[in-house]
Parts: C-alpha cells; sequence; structure tokens
C-alpha cells in the first residue's frame, strides 16, 4: 500500500459529479508517407493494447474504504483491462476539427472510474484532412502538466525512422517491492499500515502548516510593499467567469506560429509567458466587451508554477501565483506593463521562499477553490482569481510516433466551481498551441475567444512593429 500526499489527495476530494478532476491533452499526428489515417489508427491501436508493461504510475487507483478525511493511500492492479482503457472511434461526417472538438467536449466531462487505474487512451480518426487524433485522459492526482508533457515526449522520438513503438504506460516502470502482495483483498487497507501511513498523513499535513507562518509574513510584508503584486486572499471583481457551473464542457484549440511569440516578447523585451498572459488579457477584454460585463478592476489570474527539478520523479510538483491582466486598460502597452510587474513581483516573493513555503503559498492562493464546494461560497464570497492560465513547455523539435509527425498538442485542463474557464498553453518546436477549456453552459460561444487571442497578438506585434528602431 502506497502512502498518497496531500498534494495529490486534494484533487481526489474536490471531485464532484459537477466537477471532474482530470487532465488531457489532444495530440494530432500527420501519417508517414504512404500511409493511411486508417492503418495508422490501427498501429496505434495494436501497439497500445498489447502494450501489457505497464508503470506503476498507470496502475495506480484510490485504496478503499477512503477515511472520513479522503483518500490516504493508494492501490495497485496487476491487471488492466485494456478493451477498457483504450478506445478506437470515428468521428461523424464530415470529419471537421469541429466534430473532433465536439467529441473532446462531451468526453472531458465524464467522470473517470476509481475502481479502475484513472486513465483513458482515445484513438480517433475519420478526420478529414488525413490525420489521426489521441485525445488522453488522466486524473490530476496522478499526473500534473508538466509530468503529462514529459510522458508524452518520452513516448515519441525525434527520429521520424524510428519504429520502436512505445507506449506512454510502459515508460520507466519500477517494479514494487517483493512485500507488497495482491489478492482478493487488493485495495483494502491493512490495520498496520494504515495506522502507520495515517501517521505519515498526520506529520505531512503538520509539516506543510509549520510552513505557513514564516511564508505568511513574507508574502503580507510584499502585499504592503507594492501594489502590483496579487496577494493571496484579497478579491478580483466579479466577472461571469466565476460562477456555479454544471459538468458539460466546452473545448477550444488553435495554435499560432512561435515565431510570431518570440519576435514579440525580442521586440518588447519580455518574457514568451508574458506574451502569452498578455494574448490572453486582450481576448478576456474583447470577449467580456462581447457579453457587455467586462468589469471596471483588472482581472486576476492564478498561475501554476512548476517545482519539478530535471530528471525529476514523475507526479504533482506545483505551486501558484496571481497576476493582475489590466483587462480594464484598452491600451495593450499599459496591460503589458500590468502583466509584467505583476509577474516580477509574485515570482520575487516565491524565489525567497524555501520549497515547503512555495508549496504553501501555492495553497493559500488556490484555497477558495477548496471551499467552492460549500453551499454559497461561489454565490456571495467575492472571488480571490476570476481564471487560470498555465503554460507548460512541450518537445523542441519535431517529433514522431513510428514515423507519423506530431503536428498539433492541446492541452485540456480542468475547470471548477467559480473557475469555469481555464486557458493552457503548450509550446512545440514551432508553434505555441491553447487549449481552452469551459463550462459549457455558463460561457456563451467560447470557440469566439480564440478569434480574439488571434486580435491580440496582432495588436502586440503592432505594439512591437512601433517600439522596434527603423533601421
Amino acid at each position: 500500500m502506497q502512502y498518497m500526499p496531500v498534494t495529490e489527495a486534494m484533487f481526489l476530494i474536490a471531485e464532484t459529479r459537477e466537477q471532474p478532476m482530470h487532465v488531457g491533452g489532444l495530440q494530432l499526428f500527420e501519417p508517414r508517407e504512404g500511409q493511411s489515417a486508417s492503418d495508422l489508427a490501427e498501429e496505434v491501436f495494436e501497439v497500445f493494447h498489447n502494450g501489457t508493461e505497464v508503470s506503476d504510475l498507470f496502475r495506480k487507483r484510490p485504496a478503499s474504504p477512503a477515511p472520513i478525511m479522503g483518500n490516504l493511500f493508494w492501490t495497485h492492479d496487476d491487471e488492466i483491462d485494456f478493451d477498457y482503457h483504450v478506445r478506437r472511434v470515428v468521428l461523424p461526417r464530415p470529419g471537421r476539427v469541429r466534430e473532433l472538438l465536439r467529441y473532446v467536449s462531451l468526453n472531458h466531462g465524464a467522470l473517470l472510474d476509481r475502481n479502475r487505474p484513472m486513465w483513458e487512451v482515445h484513438i480517433i480518426e475519420g478526420l478529414n484532412d488525413g490525420r489521426l487524433a489521441l485525445y488522453t485522459k488522466v486524473h490530476h492526482s496522478l499526473v500534473d502538466g508538466v509530468t503529462a508533457l514529459r510522458i508524452l515526449q518520452r513516448t515519441l522520438s525525434t527520429d521520424p525512422e524510428d519504429r520502436s513503438g512505445r507506449t506512454p504506460w510502459a515508460l520507466h516502470s519500477k517494479p514494487r517491492p517483493a512485500t507488497e502482495k495482491s489478492d482478493e483483498h487488493a485495495g483494502r487497507i491493512p490495520l498496520i499500515s494504515g495506522l502507520l501511513g495515517a501517521a505519515g498523513a498526520a506529520a505531512d499535513v503538520a509539516g506543510q502548516v509549520a510552513g505557513l507562518a514564516p511564508a505568511a509574513a513574507k508574502i503580507a510584508w510584499s502585499a504592503l510593499r507594492d501594489d502590483d503584486y496579487a496577494a493571496p486572499l484579497t478579491t478580483a471583481p466579479r466577472t461571469l467567469l466565476d460562477v456555479p457551473i454544471g459538468s458539460a464542457r466546452r473545448f477550444a484549440g488553435e495554435q499560432w506560429e512561435l515565431s510570431r511569440v518570440k519576435a514579440v516578447a525580442k521586440a518588447l523585451d519580455i518574457t514568451l509567458n508574458d506574451v502569452v498572459l498578455a494574448m490572453c488579457s486582450g481576448a478576456l477584454r474583447s470577449y467580456l466587451i462581447d457579453q457587455d460585463a467586462l468589469p471596471d478592476s483588472s482581472m486576476v489570474a492564478t498561475l501554476p508554477v512548476s517545482l519539478h527539478t530535471e530528471g525529476g520523479k514523475d507526479g504533482n510538483a506545483i505551486t501558484a501565483i496571481m497576476c493582475k491582466l489590466g483587462t480594464e486598460q484598452p491600451d495593450p502597452q499599459q496591460r503589458v506593463r500590468t502583466i509584467v510587474a505583476s509577474t516580477k513581483e509574485a515570482k520575487k516573493v516565491v524565489r525567497g521562499l524555501a520549497p515547503l513555503q512555495q508549496l504553501a503559498l501555492g495553497a493559500a492562493n488556490i484555497a477558495p477553490l477548496a471551499l467552492a464546494a460549500v453551499p454559497g461560497f461561489v454565490r456571495y464570497v467575492p472571488p480571490q482569481f476570476n481564471l487560470m492560465i498555465s503554460n507548460v513547455p512541450g518537445p523542441r523539435e519535431e517529433m514522431y510516433w513510428n514515423g507519423a509527425r506530431l503536428t498539433d498538442v492541446y492541452p485540456v485542463s480542468v475547470v471548477m466551481e467559480g473557475l469555469a474557464l481555464n486557458i493552457t498553453v503548450t509550446s512545440t518546436a514551432s508553434h505555441m498551441n491553447f487549449g481552452l477549456i469551459g463550462a459549457r453552459k455558463e460561457l456563451p460561444s467560447l470557440q469566439r475567444l480564440l478569434t480574439h487571442l488571434g486580435t491580440a497578438l496582432e495588436e502586440l506585434e503592432k505594439l512591437a512593429d512601433a517600439t522596434t528602431p527603423a533601421n
């Protein structure tokens, strides 16, 4: 029986029917020369269905029964039902990207089965442009965005001639200790291990709480000293994003050339992430103006920050900072200045904290999400932030699976009560890929945000041209 850290258990505790807590990804592949999408789908299905060497990460599921305080242990299944986990589907005609996004939207609102390892792979053919799509779902208690991208990259190759046919779950497999046996009682918590695990859980919680006091003093001082810093437990304006939501989802995705984003960043002397945030700020401003719902003060985004180290283990290792987006300002240059100043101060605070304190800061920043399920909380308590924006670096080279070229990578993340929109961005060798997941009923015409993102990039390019000295 494996102890479940609080950073993993919280995603299980927060999950409800209206609030699935899995993350996903949509990848599109161009078949190698002479190969059809149907042939590639058959090849992927055969390799994945027969990939029976499964790492522990893809065998894990919550142990039962769950204690009152939530899940404290993982157990591992020895047998994997690949007929259930690996699915092959064909899109309805005419097989446009619209049909693909509709399929992802409908499936991303469905809960994963906790009685099985919590992941699914959907092999999707029928696209009219001849490509093959893979849609994956993995519970957030198992992976964060950085881990998900690591797993994807390990499955692929930079060599178009490589025909090794890797599966995500066969990589870095670690055998369980010989003392860990499976029997008819698999998944239940033995008394001794339960007591020891509970003690470990208490120590883990106590350790995290102990880091709050010194972190709080530093954070409070930063909040008093600098108006640009969006501190925990401050409030953001109420918007149509900060509402109770249903379980239905809508997904939208688009990509822009990485060279365009880099050129803006270089001309304005800001980071790629600053450009992404400025694009999101401009798009949100335009979208809310369309809905006659733009707040008078700046919207605030929470930004997950990876704490993974090079070569570190897979799983969850994130904190979070807050960023003022300057959405109330019509001038894109002013919005950029607001974003740069806000993120700069937030990063300075994080760098001044110990690792445990960084986790505590992240917990404080997203604390309202833990209370969102309390009746009336979302409706009557002012929001601390309005949406989540993540930027997860992806592969820096062209990648292939058995010679099929990866053309698109769209992250599909999580929305929650009081957090009706999540924007996640993944970079590849030549593109920035934006994945937008939203509450279907609460956010009308979500796809219009994609148009506004393109317009916001064009505005930033004009600003960059005006800033660059003429030769």
